[in-house]
């Protein structure tokens, strides 16, 4: 330990003078002092003391301490918890003698290291009982979390134990560059595959319209069943929809099939495709398999209207065919002899036009509010056009026409634009744009700026508008069939251009909710997965409020009821009602507002999860090269006692001591502040004794 000063050392001698004169004053220049000659030198020497000691304390002294601190090793022993452990031969053994194993290699470890045990799967867990019951591995979320929590830490070794199969996150050995420990693993499971018939793959299309025939492609694998025969069947509740026998003729077989099925009924539909299981077969979980495909009653009905043929409207044609989600309707405008109330969106290519009278037109769209695509060209009426849209005006003395090239809105709200489309689009040919300045509302926001020469302006090029729930896009130019084309040149595909027209006319098309009440989940949920909702409550001005109570009762398909309330947030409501069993449910939710109740009702599955169970071949290979690219080895479950002698034996797992400087300042310790004290109280005390003040 040692003492040090803000200031200089030397100043003590000044301290100690303080004390001298002090001491002097008081009790050797007065000659008035009629005290015994004994008790003169301890009161001196008191007072000398104390006063030497506050003098001290000014120069902020403080005491410095040099601590050396031991740290033993640290071994980690990660055990995989995943269920695809009970499913090879050994499973019993992985339940009982296993255990005690891994059990007794820790307590070993233990009288030299200090050793931290952790199962993982799913989720990471500290000092936990493995029983094989998570349902996903990830093993490179092991890594992250051991980083984070041992950083600068003396940790030896790093155990893990684990079939090496991973169905979650990232390859463990990529996922384990920036570890820096030594790796071992103990290779558990079976790299032979066992006898098993199952459903590794089915491929379908999540949503479908009520009226249309979906395909489902099942791709049946087995090992060791040649010669069985096995049932595919398709299931939705108790109805079988389709059945077929197998013959399985080799070893190692593995075949799709591709199933045709009618969407007859609207809603979220539950299919049940299982496999019929053969004799002596490791494990039945793989043996079936629930989807869930939301069928949709009515598709989003468009009409593309034109004053004269033009490649831009087949190319629009061509975009919207290729999504299932929509109908498209072709008419030249003066063929227009039906009513507009059933279509979703109106596309107007080149209207208002010069030629063709359309005030009738647009009275009937403002008065059914339907959502309007305009596409503006040399033969739109600007004058015309500036009248009938509310988004942004065309002024020009005369009507010219430039090309503009696009240049991407990086603040663009409404919908996303992934980078590979971006960069088709701004490397397009340019669109024939009017000349003149553009007056955009301030409701307004372009997805696109035209770009004219060299020069990139603030002009919008394509651009929207949501007033109210009314929607409106411009594109203001002609020759977009370019892009299709491009797209094609670039690609080989018109994917990016037939999505891009998908999403403006999602975005148009969506109606939004206007409800007071607003309640939002998901329809489908894995049984290892959090149930969440999140609600929504406005005022009659359409402010978002969460003064009331939301609440919500939860029902299985057996009646049994879970009743919650919300939580409040900042502006709206949260509620994790945890994880659920497989099954249907459904949910009725409830809030008092103005003095009326308001209910939202709705559906969700939560479904198994079997990806456990269809791989079950340990992957040895993997943790040989972790453990070989961290200076570690690879073991079996038999070898637990040579990974032991092989840790102990190590020389680079070592203790190791810090040395920490430590400082204390003396204001702060108390027993300075007690001497003082004592010093100056004992002193009057004595004084006082002697008939003195």
């Amino acid at each position: 330990m040692n003492i040090i000063t803000e200031s200089s050392f030397w100043l003590i001698v000044f301290c100690l003078l303080a004390g001298f004169v002090f001491t002097f004053i008081l009790y050797f220049k007065n000659k008035k002092n009629d005290f015994p000659p004994r008790l003169l030198r301890i009161l001196a020497i008191l007072r000398f003391v104390s006063v030497t000691f506050i003098a001290f304390l000014l120069l902020s002294p403080m005491l410095m301490a040099v601590i050396r601190r031991v740290e033993k090793p640290i071994i980690i022993i990660a055990q995989d918890n995943s269920h695809s452990l009970l499913l090879s031969v050994d499973s019993a053994f992985y339940r009982t003698a296993y255990t005690k194993k891994i059990d007794s290699l820790a307590q070993q470890l233990a009288s030299k290291y200090d050793v931290k045990r952790y199962t993982f799967g799913n989720s990471i867990s500290a000092n936990n009982t493995p029983d094989f019951s998570e349902k996903q591995t990830d093993i490179s979320q092991l890594f992250d979390e051991l980083l984070t929590r041992y950083a600068n830490r003396n940790v030896g070794a790093v155990v893990i134990a684990s079939d090496g199969i991973y169905n979650k996150g990232k390859n463990p050995v990529y996922a384990s560059d920036v570890f820096q420990y030594p790796v071992f693993t103990i290779a558990m499971g079976d790299t032979i595959p066992p006898k098993d018939v199952l459903i590794s793959r089915v491929d379908y299309n999540r949503i479908s319209f009520l009226g249309n025939t979906f395909s489902i492609e099942v791709t049946i694998t087995s090992a060791k069943c040649k010669g069985s025969q096995v049932q595919l069947t398709i299931k939705r509740g108790k109805e079988i929809l389709s059945s077929q026998n197998l013959n399985i003729n080799t070893d190692t077989y593995q075949q799709t099939f591709t199933l045709q099925l009618k969407a007859d009924k609207p809603g979220l539909q539950h299919y049940h495709i299982s496999i019929s299981p053969t004799l002596g077969e490791i494990s039945k979980d793989n043996n079936f398999l629930d989807i869930f495909i939301e069928v949709i009653d009515s598709k989003q009905k468009i009409l593309l209207l034109y004053n004269s043929p033009h490649p831009d409207i087949g190319s629009i044609k061509k975009a919207l065919e290729s999504n299932m989600n929509y109908t498209v309707d072709v008419l030249r405008v003066n063929e227009l002899n039906q009513a507009l109330s059933k279509y979703n969106l109106i596309v107007l290519h080149q209207l208002p036009s010069v030629f063709q009278h359309t005030s009738a037109l647009f009275r009937q769209i403002s008065q059914q509010n339907i959502p309007v695509l305009y596409i503006v060209g040399a033969q739109t009426d600007i004058s015309g056009f500036n009248q009938q849209n509310n988004v942004t005006k065309i002024l020009a003395a005369k009507t010219n026409f430039n090309e503009a090239l696009p240049v991407f809105n990086p603040h663009f709200p409404f919908f996303t634009i992934e980078n590979d489309l971006k960069q088709l689009i701004e490397n397009s040919p340019p669109l024939i744009c009017p000349y003149g300045d553009y007056k955009t509302s301030n409701a307004s926001v372009a997805l696109f700026y035209q770009k004219i020469g060299s020069v990139a302006t603030e002009k919008p090029l394509i651009l929207f508008n949501n007033k109210m729930g009314n929607k409106t896009g411009i594109i203001a130019g002609e020759g977009i069939w370019k892009w299709r084309i491009n797209d094609y040149v670039k690609n080989n595909s018109h994917l990016l251009f037939d999505g891009f027209i998908s999403k403006i006319m999602q975005y148009l098309t969506v109606k939004e909710d206007k409800g007071f009440f607003r309640v939002n989940g998901d329809n489908k949920y894995f049984e290892n997965e959090q149930v969440e909702f999140s609600a929504e409550v406005y005022n009659n001005s359409y402010e978002l409020i969460t003064t009331p109570e939301v609440s919500i009762e939860i029902m299985d398909s057996s009646g049994k009821k879970y009743p919650y309330t919300f939580s409040k947030t900042s502006q709206a409501y949260y509620l994790n009602a945890g994880s659920f069993p497989p099954g249907n449910y459904t949910f009725r939710s409830q809030v008092k507002l103005n003095n009326r109740i308001e209910t939202k009702t709705g559906t969700f599955v939560v479904v198994p999860l079997n990806i456990e169970s269809i791989n079950t071949v340990a992957n040895h290979n993997m943790l040989y090269t972790l453990a070989k690219n961290h200076q570690g080895k690879m073991f079996y479950p038999s070898e637990i006692t040579k990974l032991c002698e092989t840790l102990r034996n190590r020389e680079d797992i070592k203790n190791i001591s810090f040395l920490h400087k430590k400082y204390v300042n003396f204001n702060n310790i108390f027993l300075i502040l007690l001497l003082i004290l004592t010093l100056l109280s004992t002193e009057w005390y004595l004084r006082k004794r002697a008939g003195s003040y």
